[in-house]
């Protein structure tokens, strides 16, 4: 695609961004959750023009290139001090997600097994990534698909307004909310807007958290694969489709982390590192926002959005009661 076709919609996302770093300064309003406003009340009231599209759609490269930098921001001790822990918390609530929602879905409202499936993969790891990752391993029907992603959807525009609501209400320290949200909300974008809305801390252990369980994805897909092609003739994803759907952004925070563990970026650089993420945050979520479709939140039907809603509560209600006891 050339560039000439970015520009439009490129020129969009910086409007977006400096508007809403202008709307924080005037009026108060986090300027990450301003810009994924706008970015709704541009594709819900007037409609994203079609001479924009190439451009906007280009904001989940900017939200992967913003989380590389931030990699910078943190060292190898920092991570290890509290990094079992986490990494403990991710695997049990991953693991009770999947589990509560495979359970609710068969067994209470006896969605098909597929669908409950998608619905598992994108509660627990990240999102409408992970539904179309699992999608394609178990060869599920495209409808079974697009009400999954659709119920995601619907979860995420609903956690970006609630989590910060409840942080607040209960004055949780950066560290818990960022992990709780890290651990509990489903896509990226909606965890890490968030974090850095509560705190800079709670952003940063918010995309760690969020980081360690989208790499999950690849134990899941496989888990899936094999389970289903046991009840049916099928084939098991290769290390080529496995790769393909790893988010590789995480090897590239994981480089910076060791840069700046090295010592070798001085304070000014650090400083130029931080500012350039923030800025590629707020492009990132100007793009979000417009992803946050009414007519798509209506095609999620109650049924599949109740499971999740109730997975939901249980995983976010406990992780957040141990996160409490631990931090």
């Amino acid at each position: 695609m050339s560039v000439r076709r970015l520009l439009p919609g490129l020129a969009a996302l910086c409007f977006g961004a400096v508007l809403a770093r202008w709307i924080e300064l005037v009026f108060g309003v986090n300027h990450l959750l301003v810009a994924i406003g706008l970015g709704f009340v541009l594709a819900n009231a007037i409609s994203v023009p079609d001479r924009l599209e190439p451009g906007i759609a280009t904001h989940k490269l900017w939200l992967g290139a913003g989380i590389v930098l931030m990699g910078a921001s943190l060292t190898l001790d920092s991570i290890l001090e509290v990094g079992g822990v986490v990494l403990a918390v991710v695997v049990f609530v991953t693991g009770l997600t999947i589990a509560v929602v495979e359970l609710l879905s068969r067994n209470v409202f006896g969605l098909a097994d597929r669908l409950g499936s998608l619905l598992a993969a994108g509660s627990g790891i990240c999102g409408v990534s992970a539904v179309v990752a699992v999608a394609g391993a178990i060869r599920a029907r495209e409808d079974q698909v697009a009400y999954a992603a659709a119920t995601v959807l619907l979860f995420d525009a609903v956690t970006i307004v609630v989590y910060p609501i409840v942080g607040d209400a209960l004055g949780l320290s950066g560290i818990v909310f960022g992990v709780w949200a890290g651990v509990s909300m489903f896509s990226t974008g909606p965890v890490v807007a968030v974090g850095f809305a509560h705190s800079e801390v709670a952003g940063q252990w918010a995309t760690l958290t969020k980081l360690t369980r989208n790499a999950l994805i690849g134990v899941v897909v496989l888990g899936y694969a094999g389970y289903y092609a046991r009840s049916a003739a099928g084939t098991r994803p290769s290390v080529r489709t496995l790769w393909d759907e790893f988010p590789k952004f995480v090897l590239g925070f994981l480089a910076l982390v060791l840069l700046a563990t090295s010592g070798v970026l001085s304070p000014d650089q650090l400083d130029a590192i931080e500012n350039a993420y923030n800025w590629l945050f707020v492009l990132a979520f100007v793009g979000l926002g417009t992803e946050i479709r009414l007519a798509e939140l209506r095609k999620a039907g109650p049924v599949p959005a109740a499971v999740v809603l109730l997975a939901l509560l249980v995983a976010s209600t406990l992780s957040l009661a141990v996160l409490s006891v631990i931090f």
